[in-house]
């Protein structure tokens, strides 16, 4: 089962209802099993980032960042059955790339599309844990990474519940 992201972008219907970001959201479920669902980012406030500049619409996101990084993911590459390295972000800036989940969920991402990763301590079927993954396509796939420090505890709580709001789409 292949699904879309819709497009990215603040949904603000009177310039003054505070947007949402829609996601895709990577988890354990309660069978132990890797699982991905569309979610949507809500808790925006308006503020500025300083100085004379405008207000604009940002959200905090809570958790110690254990590291930020780049990777390019080149054409052909999959990586085979494993979970996320840690709790993190992933953000595609260019190129395509999928995941394949242990529940038979298959998405794609393209430029602009986020996703959350926290498919920890998933349970083995057939000797697989975790998720697959892949770039598509004949260009690399570029991504920006927001990994977080799951040893300390302060790990952010990506749930329906606190930073999705619950929503699917």
């Amino acid at each position: 089962m292949s699904k879309s992201l819709p497009a990215l972008g603040p949904v603000v219907d009177s310039g003054t209802d505070a947007p949402s970001m829609p996601y895709w959201r990577m988890f354990t479920g309660q069978d132990g099993l890797s699982s991905v669902a569309m979610a949507t980012l809500d808790g925006f406030v308006e503020k500025s980032v300083g100085g004379k500049a405008a207000t604009m619409w940002m959200r905090a996101v809570p958790g110690a960042v254990e590291a930020i990084q780049f990777a390019i993911l080149p054409v052909g590459w999959v990586g085979e059955w494993h979970e996320s390295p840690t709790a993190q972000w992933v953000v595609t800036l260019s190129g395509c790339w999928f995941i394949e989940t242990q529940d038979g969920t298959r998405i794609e991402m393209g430029p602009g599309e986020i996703h959350w990763g926290q498919d920890l301590g998933t349970r083995p079927i057939d000797g697989n844990q975790g998720h697959r993954s892949g770039q598509l396509g004949d260009v690399p796939c570029a991504q920006l990474l927001v990994q977080f420090d799951v040893s300390s505890g302060d790990v952010p709580a990506i749930t329906a519940d606190r930073m999705a709001g619950g929503r699917r789409r």
